[in-house]
């Protein structure tokens, strides 16, 4: 199974979003974990690696798991962490090697082309709190066939 991490940075009324090539959809920057990494090291590299950006203190706001169906059987599956950010130190890259970046105001956001799961996972990160949890049923040409999110909201002692 593949493991991925992103990272929504949040800067005023904006989030740093990332434009890959594949389907020219936007989503966070992050990508695939290394053998033997961290879910926290891999979201720190990944970020680092496509935006030239250090990112401060990323919280993890959502898990989730994403199957792609062919023929009616289970082809693949992967799951990804999602963490959220406030700050960050360095330079962002003026090309990155994954895509194109941009800063996004938050408004905007839900209306870029993006995977489905992908809208409803930026749209928990920007209106609620706590972590969400999920699982996404897609077509291997990515049309979602299937989504399930459960919320939980923080809890403190």
């Amino acid at each position: 199974m593949q493991r991925v991490t992103n990272c929504f940075l949040q800067q005023d009324d904006q989030l740093l979003m990332l434009k890959k090539p594949s389907f020219d959809w936007w989503n966070a920057p992050g990508g695939k974990m290394e053998p033997g990494e961290s879910v926290y090291d891999s979201v720190q590299r990944e970020f680092r690696e496509e935006t030239g950006l250090t990112i401060e203190r990323p919280h993890l706001r959502g898990i989730f798991t994403f199957i792609t169906i062919e023929n009616g059987l289970e082809a693949n599956e992967w799951m990804m962490f999602t963490f959220e950010a406030f700050g960050a130190s360095g330079q962002l890259l003026n090309e990155s090697p994954e895509g194109v970046l941009e800063w996004k105001q938050k408004r905007e956001v839900s209306s870029l082309p993006m995977a489905e799961g992908d809208k409803a996972i930026v749209e928990h990160i920007l209106n609620n709190k706590g972590t969400v949890y999920g699982t996404f049923r897609y077509t291997k040409d990515r049309r979602l066939l299937e989504s399930r999110l459960e919320h939980s909201t923080p809890y403190y002692m």
